[in-house]
């Protein structure tokens, strides 16, 4: 091999390896805020946003009409002092949205309200409603004990975004904005 052609290699490899280093630098700006454990007369609720998961390539692919998921993921745990903690309860929900570009409107369907779309024209407010859970039901409090201490862990996500088999070709860097926010903690006493 010539010494050019090795150069040219290790320059390419180089460039890819910096974009990939980019693109995981950035991907690490999203987190969770305002993670907030409160109850009803009956349920224990769970509030929390997700700060930075709109990335500018984001946006502009759901501008597109490419959908985007986001998902949490919840765990509730009864803390034990000596013992493993005894986990009471997992759960995962997706909010998607869709941009139909016809009726200039965004349907954002979030799994924890029972599936029922929102509809908006208003991107910012389709971000909002992509980016918050305000008062979704994580348990009944008949099932948990009095006095014990608990813990919540709660992460978010951008799922894969799919498309279609001929576009993977054009769009193999798609991954490369998928974020995932680091795993964040609440205690609490019931």
């Amino acid at each position: 091999m010539s010494k050019i052609f090795l150069l040219k290699k290790t320059i390419y490899i180089l460039l890819m390896l910096l974009f990939v280093f980019q693109g995981a630098v950035s991907a690490q700006d999203a987190s969770l805020t305002n993670i907030v454990v409160n109850n009803t007369r009956d349920d224990l609720l769970l509030f929390l946003e997700v700060k930075g998961a709109f990335q500018e390539k984001i946006g502009k692919a759901i501008m597109n009409g490419v959908p985007a998921s986001f998902s949490f993921y919840v765990i509730l745990s009864r803390d034990r002092n000596f013992w493993m903690d005894d986990k009471i309860t997992e759960i995962d929900v997706t909010h998607t949205i869709k941009y139909n570009s016809i009726k200039k409107e965004y349907t954002i369907i979030r799994s924890w309200e029972d599936g029922n779309p929102v509809v908006t024209k208003s991107f910012k407010e389709a971000k909002k409603l992509m980016s918050e859970i305000k008062g979704m039901q994580i348990i009944s409090l008949s099932k948990l004990i009095k006095g014990a201490q608990y813990q919540i862990k709660a992460k978010a996500e951008l799922s894969k975004i799919e498309l279609p088999l001929y576009l993977h070709y054009v769009f193999f860097f798609m991954s490369l904005w998928d974020f995932e926010t680091d795993w964040y903690t609440v205690d609490f006493k019931y």
